[in-house]
């Protein structure tokens, strides 16, 4: 399958920087190419690294207008958008994103920018910070065993609530804001999604996995031009509600609706050859390579339930996943509009 990379190659003299198309203040001059994604070094090792920084090389712009810079960034873009205009894109919104202002505004204005050139978004969300902060306020105890919360009855209330009345439609609000028009729900709005207990629900309350998926409201969402956001809670069939890993619902509403890209957003940079050398992104990997780092022990803790959900999704059909650097600023249009990516992207 080709890379994102085979659809733009810049010259030299030119440059595609979403951040300098957001900001024409931002000099042209002092903006740097990025290295492209690189397709595997071999068929051995199925993954390719990120070029160092001295492979870089500085554009060569500082004759370019501002306007003419944007019209550059613009037309070298096209490739990408024709690539993408119509198809389905799934992202999980979390970590430092989440935290951040400005890193939220940027994922915000993202979206509204895929979604005007053809692109059909749908952003999937938790809350695991809000939800602390409001049990805290609430003076309920906060129980994590083995990295997942332990949801009670009332845990379960203020989990709906916060996801839900809160963190979804401040999500939408934004999002509309921004010039778009967003829709929230969450898996019991039409059915969406039948949630059944985790596989250790003695253990942790009502925390549970998706049983069974059904799209219809998503697509009639999408063919109207709307912008889903989905916060991950869901009821089984007896209207029990429960708390379900965002990753997953990110996943299985990929999945079901055969979309073209699944995308984390994360707080690292990606996957890394080298779990202590921050320097050693693996920029693309198939399915085969990432199974053989989990074996080989080199993918652990928090990447492991995200790479696991990657390789789902493809199995069933997704054609490309992606777990991409959230602290970066437009790290969406960096890894769908731009040949280097954001983080790394796990092909079938």
């Amino acid at each position: 399958m080709s890379t994102v990379e085979s659809l733009l190659n810049p010259s030299a003299s030119k440059l595609f920087s979403f951040k300098s198309l957001f900001n024409p203040s931002i000099s042209s001059s002092s903006i740097f190419s990025p290295a492209p994604r690189l397709r595997r070094l071999s068929s051995s090792s199925s993954l390719s690294i990120r070029c160092s920084a001295t492979q870089q090389m500085e554009a060569v712009v500082d004759s370019v207008s501002p306007g003419q810079f944007r019209v550059d960034v613009l037309s070298e873009s096209l490739p990408f958008i024709q690539k993408f205009r119509g198809k389905t894109i799934v992202v999980k919104y979390g970590g430092a994103a989440m935290k951040s202002r400005s890193l939220q505004a940027s994922v915000v204005n993202d979206l509204v920018l895929l979604s005007c050139v053809g692109l059909r978004p749908i952003l999937v969300h938790g809350g695991g910070p809000e939800i602390n902060n409001w049990l805290k306020r609430l003076n309920i105890e906060v129980v994590f065993r083995d990295g997942l919360r332990v949801t009670d009855a009332e845990t379960m209330k203020i989990v709906s609530m916060v996801l839900v009345g809160d963190v979804n439609k401040n999500l939408v609000s934004l999002i509309n804001k921004a010039g778009a028009s967003a829709a929230g729900l969450c898996g019991v709005d039409g059915r969406l999604l039948t949630a059944r207990p985790a596989p250790n629900a003695a253990q942790l309350g009502f925390v549970g996995e998706v049983a069974r998926v059904d799209p219809t409201v998503l697509q009639a969402l999408l063919d109207k031009g709307h912008i889903p956001v989905v916060s991950s809670v869901a009821a089984d069939e007896s209207g029990q509600m429960y708390n379900i890993n965002a990753d997953t619902v990110a996943g299985e509403l990929a999945a079901a609706l055969g979309a073209e890209k699944l995308i984390l957003l994360t707080d690292v940079a990606g996957i890394l050859e080298d779990r202590d050398d921050p320097k050693s992104l693996v920029k693309q990997i198939d399915i085969k390579g990432v199974k053989k780092m989990m074996d080989e022990g080199r993918i652990g803790g928090g990447m492991i339930p995200k790479v696991s959900c990657c390789v789902r999704s493809l199995a069933q059909g997704v054609r490309t996943a992606s777990i991409i650097d959230g602290r970066l600023e437009h790290s969406l249009l960096l890894e769908i509009m731009t040949d280097n990516g954001a983080g790394t992207m796990i092909i079938g």
